[in-house]
């Protein structure tokens, strides 16, 4: 469970209850009031936090081998949870936020805490470029979506001053006027005095649809953050590094990209398609048919792009939730139709369910965003976390300088591989 007693969390520690206590009296471990005045109750996360510090003293070499690969935190935040197979933000399930909360007030929340101050925050204008560079930005208009974002980044980098005002309300202003730019590139319409930040994208992408606004708002939040994912992870590194927030957000965009992180969506993107899901005339496409296709891809040794979550072993509940919210959006949607009967092809399968990955493919077929669609959605929503990191590590304050286990030759066994330089050479290099 996510909390222990006392004797639990000792033995999982193997230290007395004694010095279980003198861990709480030093600060290095939390408890809370249990059933009863006397007994007191330990999460889980905390103590396997103390426990893999305690370890990495005893053996350095041996916790640093796992603790960049799906291991435990390395950095402290008060963002994003991910317990017992569900996802919270500042302690707000997801899924609520999701069906209840506009991305605006999400964004509010995770970088400053406070959703009530995205009042303050929306609506705002873009980050403005010149015209020049508006042109250059339109001529990548059928370049994958995230290059366009990257060079927009770029040039809107160039032309804010204040860019190293590094102040939480600065940062968080700076962030949205990024979100806006970004919706204006995306859509290819800039707002108006007073619109609210999605206006562009729900008239873009989902014109005519009553349900629209809660689907745009709740697969933004979907996509908003992940904990130390590897590219909320590269915006922290490059924010503590002093660097001004374009920088971090660039560097994270460009970790998102990378196919074993956002750009898998593209893969799934490509999957769906291999599988029919695109031809839906009649209907969703034969049970018999995706079995077949499948097959043939795992006797490739191929993987199934948008299946498994290490994080998630009963399933990634975003996935379940966006599809849900498609429906309701596009009531009897054979798309969504056709995707779940893939899913369900597939775990039958392989024994894994669908990734927000998945889910996002089946939005971008529904709306007919093209290749690439899926990616775009996720870098924005995206975008919200990374903000929020950053804000974060520039409050810490400290360089994030992991160490490296050296696995090569030791010491002086280069010149015997290798030869030394001839007698009267040198390297001034």
């Amino acid at each position: 469970g996510a909390l222990l007693t006392a004797a639990e969390a000792a033995r999982e520690l193997g230290v007395k209850p004694s010095t279980l206590y003198a861990y709480v009296s030093r600060g290095l471990l939390h408890s809370q009031a249990g059933a009863d005045s006397r007994s007191r109750l330990y999460a889980r996360d905390d103590v396997e936090v103390l426990k893999l510090r305690r370890d990495g003293r005893r053996d350095p070499a041996a916790v640093s081998r796992e603790a960049l690969s799906w291991g435990l935190p390395v950095l402290e935040s008060s963002i994003t949870l991910i317990r017992d197979g569900a996802l919270y933000y500042r302690g707000i399930e997801v899924g609520t936020l999701a069906r209840e909360w506009t991305f605006e007030q999400v964004a509010a929340l995770l970088w400053l805490g406070d959703a009530a101050r995205a009042g303050e925050l929306f609506p705002v204008r873009p980050i403005e470029l010149p015209v020049p560079w508006r042109r250059v930005v339109a001529g990548l208009r059928d370049r994958h979506p995230g290059e366009r974002l990257q060079v927009v980044l770029r040039y809107a980098a160039s032309e804010d001053p204040a860019a190293m005002d590094l102040r939480p309300e600065r940062v968080a202003a700076w962030g949205a006027r990024l979100l806006a730019l970004m919706v204006a590139t995306v859509s290819g319409r800039r707002h108006q005095e007073g619109e609210p930040l999605l206006d562009p994208l729900r008239e873009a992408w989902m014109p005519g649809s009553e349900g629209a606004g809660r689907l745009l708002h709740g697969v933004l939040i979907l996509c908003a953050d992940h904990e130390l994912n590897v590219s909320s992870f590269t915006a922290r590194c490059v924010a503590s590094a002093g660097s001004n927030p374009y920088e971090a957000v660039a560097a994270a965009l460009g970790a998102l990209r990378g196919f074993r992180h956002g750009g898998h969506s593209d893969r799934v993107e490509d999957l769906l398609a291999e599988l029919g899901v695109h031809r839906l005339i009649d209907g969703p496409p034969p049970r018999q048919e995706v079995r077949r296709l499948v097959e043939e891809r795992l006797q490739r040794g191929d993987l199934i792009p948008g299946f498994g979550q290490p994080l998630y072993p009963d399933g990634d509940p975003r996935s379940s939730i966006l599809l849900d919210l498609i429906e309701s959006a596009y009531p009897g949607s054979t798309t969504v139709e056709a995707a779940r009967a893939v899913a369900a092809e597939v775990e039958s399968l392989i024994g894994q369910r669908p990734t927000i990955d998945f889910a996002l493919a089946t939005l971008s077929l529904e709306l007919g965003l093209g290749p690439g669609g899926a990616f775009t959605v996720f870098a924005i929503g995206r975008t919200a976390g990374w903000v929020g990191h950053v804000i974060e590590e520039y409050q810490r304050g400290r360089l994030i300088r992991p160490r490296a286990r050296y696995t090569g030759p030791a010491p002086g066994a280069t010149a015997e591989v290798h030869g030394s330089a001839p007698s009267g050479e040198t390297d001034a290099s």
